[in-house]
């Protein structure tokens, strides 16, 4: 008779501990975002001439500096993000866009280039504020349509179902929109493939403000979670309200999502895959995992952030095609060796 051991997820580490990996995690960080502030169309020229040369320190501290930081601070946000959607569904494949949020940002995108046309200053401070309004605006907005659709939160499948519904509509809208005004293309696909290179230092401090709120309202919730994730009878029986949870836990992810799209774009599979990292590494509830996913959200898209910049300088590739590669091989194995496992039993 087969012994029960082969039952346990075979990347589980027992020589990690979660203060262990949160401590990795944040050293890790750090040490990217050192390298965030050489890397550049000037290389490390910048960095080696600061001292001396104005010039190369405001692109330091002005441009290259509030970027990687932004950078990390979004993955931040798509990690937290990504452990309440998968939290929240009970589902480990369920993504932080579930809701509409992407196809309303992307809508506010659309909507605020076609008001200013296609001759606006895309590279004017005031015009980034504009279209980061937007996108945070439209996302809010397609959640809370979603939340209209499904009559507030007390159904999950009702939720989902009109989430889907309300990201096909909306993305049908945006397609429409490009379709109206061809000349905001490039500035729609620059979003849609995801871009760090519109952070400043309101970004960073917009994004670490929200951050900062979202974790600890969500850690408060935490045991919530836990509950939620033994099924809703069971969660009932302990005497969880269900509606209040629910309506404070979407209403945290939609600003956390919706803040981290608003200034970075549609970064794919960073929300998705972070939880699934750190389930991989050790056990935790969802007060450590919110935490743990976060750091690891942020290190992914930092070290993608760094590849984007570096690998074809002085030129940049769109952040968003190194989550999405990397994070589809590492779900693709996930869900492989699943498959494996499932075979072996």
């Amino acid at each position: 008779m087969k012994s029960d051991k082969h039952i346990e997820p075979p990347l589980v580490s027992k020589g990690v501990t979660k203060s262990t990996l949160a401590l990795i995690l944040v050293s890790f960080a750090v040490a990217g975002l050192a390298l965030g502030i050489g890397i550049g169309s000037t290389g490390f020229d910048s960095l080696f001439n600061a001292v001396n040369d104005p010039i190369a320190l405001q692109i330091i501290i002005d441009i290259r500096l509030p970027r990687t930081l932004g950078a990390w601070l979004a993955g931040l946000l798509l990690g937290l993000s990504g452990a309440l959607a998968q939290g929240l569904f009970r589902n480990p494949l369920a993504d932080p866009y579930l809701l509409g949020s992407a196809s309303g940002a992307s809508l506010g995108v659309a909507a605020m280039l076609l008001l200013f046309g296609a001759g606006a200053d895309v590279s004017s401070l005031v015009f980034k504020l504009g279209l980061n309004g937007a996108a945070f605006l439209g996302a809010i907005l397609a959640v809370s349509l979603t939340l209209l659709l499904s009559r507030g939160v007390q159904h999950t499948m009702r939720l989902l179902l009109a989430g889907i519904i309300v990201s096909v509509v909306l993305g049908a809208l945006t397609s429409l929109s490009t379709l109206l005004e061809p000349q905001i293309v490039q500035t729609m696909q620059s979003f849609l493939l995801g871009t760090t290179s519109f952070m400043n230092w309101s970004s960073v401090l917009l994004m670490g403000s929200i951050w900062s709120i979202c974790l600890v309202f969500t850690w408060t919730l935490s045991r919530a979670l836990d509950a939620l994730s033994l099924g809703e009878a069971t969660a009932i029986s302990l005497g969880l309200n269900l509606a209040p949870v629910r309506a404070g836990l979407i209403g945290a992810l939609a600003l956390a999502i919706g803040a981290a799209v608003a200034q970075s774009g549609l970064i794919a599979f960073v929300g998705l895959a972070a939880p699934h990292l750190v389930r991989s590494l050790v056990k935790v509830t969802h007060d450590w995992l919110i935490l743990l996913s976060s750091l690891m959200g942020g290190l992914l898209l930092l070290t993608a952030d760094l590849l984007a910049r570096w690998l074809s300088a002085p030129e940049e590739l769109p952040v968003g095609l190194f989550t999405a590669v990397l994070g589809g091989i590492y779900l693709l194995k996930l869900m492989y060796t699943r498959n494996m496992n499932r075979e072996s039993l």
